[in-house]
């Protein structure tokens, strides 16, 4: 067998254009060797310029870097930061970075036009990271990417981040929930992945509405929103940024936990009347930036239903004043059996079905024609 699998291939090297199949390869580098020029890029997700004029900082989860090219190699620049970071070359993923800072070639390409996509994985909550940018190697030159006309934005908390959605128990250390979160994996990067749809993933792990985890610090989502970076030096003023669907699933870590004596709600009916005042503005400040938009709010069935009965409070409300572009979605049957009673990959699947479902349902389709 082995000797005609050599005749094989053999025989098979002999055949005009059949060339032998390219295996691309990241391999890090010392520095970036000075005949490379830097190549255009689309970043996904919210970024900021980086001071100094390197590259971009980003922060919020799911951000994603994409250039297109002519050759047979490309060079990308990963700055300060600890994130985990998958590469991909024609929409295969082709390796997975764990804290890269430096310089990265993509080798082993056949020669031709390429597309390479490097994606954030993990959340960032204690600093920002910085991403510098592609650089061409002599020979090869930039192609125009391709622009998406859909656009789908997700806003939300761990569930929305993909928390540790990798992991197969619920019982985990930092390392593992580090290791196992996978934003790319999860609901809303799949939906848009469906759609073909340009995404942004806005969410933060324990934060809530009016109250965060077990009544813990930090700013709530909607305090955090209107920045590109966390520590509010970089406030997001990009108006081209247009998506024709938000989806909105807040309210766990508002009704999660019981209230603390010294908390500011003295009932929990307190507690429910102030996040359905501030979940409304939400929506409304949303609306105002983006009058198009379909809003899609949706729940699971946890804490004994307490959390979904105030997003459809939510969602009557709004509707009640007059806005029809907004619409619930009731999600059932999830084990979440994943780090610390959170949803897996498996669960992050049965959501993204169910919100295609929903938004493929709608009376008129919020995407634009073809």
């Amino acid at each position: 067998m082995r000797l005609r699998a050599l005749l094989l291939s053999v025989l098979l090297a002999g055949v005009p254009g059949l060339a032998a199949a390219a295996t691309p390869v990241v391999t890090a580098i010392r520095g970036v060797p000075q005949d490379h020029a830097a190549a255009p890029f689309t970043a996904g997700g919210r970024v900021a310029r980086a001071p100094d004029g390197v590259g971009v900082l980003h922060q919020w989860p799911g951000a994603y870097f994409e250039t297109a090219f002519e050759g047979e190699g490309i060079v990308f620049v990963n700055g300060p930061g600890d994130v985990i970071l998958h590469v991909q070359v024609d929409g295969r993923r082709i390796d997975t970075l764990d804290k890269p800072v430096g310089a990265f070639r993509i080798g082993g390409l056949a020669p031709g036009a390429h597309r390479v996509r490097v994606e954030v994985a993990t959340e960032s909550q204690s600093a920002a990271n910085r991403f510098e940018g592609f650089r061409l190697p002599p020979g090869a030159h930039p192609l125009a990417m391709p622009v998406r006309a859909r656009r789908i934005e997700f806003i939300g908390d761990s569930h929305t981040v993909g928390y540790a959605n990798l992991s197969t128990r619920r019982e985990c250390d930092d390392a593992e929930v580090w290791r196992t979160t996978d934003t790319t994996r999860a609901f809303g990067p799949l939906v848009a992945a469906h759609y073909g749809a340009d995404v942004r993933v806005n969410a933060i792990s324990g934060r809530g509405v009016v109250r965060n985890y077990a009544g813990g610090a930090g700013d709530t989502l909607p305090v955090a929103y209107p920045y590109v970076l966390f520590d509010h030096s970089s406030r997001d003023e990009d108006t081209r940024w247009q998506p024709q669907v938000i989806v909105i699933a807040l309210g766990t870590n508002d009704f999660s936990t019981p209230l603390r004596p010294d908390e500011r709600w003295a009932t929990r009916d307190a507690l429910r009347d102030d996040y359905v005042q501030a979940h409304v503005a939400f929506v409304r400040s949303l609306r105002t930036r983006h009058p198009d938009a379909r809003f899609v709010l949706w729940a699971t069935d946890g804490a004994d239903g307490e959390i979904r009965a105030q997003v459809r409070r939510v969602e009557a409300y709004l509707r009640a004043q007059g806005d029809d572009g907004v619409s619930f979605v009731a999600v059932d049957g999830l084990k979440m059996d994943a780090c610390h009673w959170h949803p897996s990959a498996a669960d992050d699947r049965i959501i993204a079905d169910l919100l295609v479902r929903h938004i493929d349902a709608m009376p008129v389709s919020p995407w634009p024609d073809p």
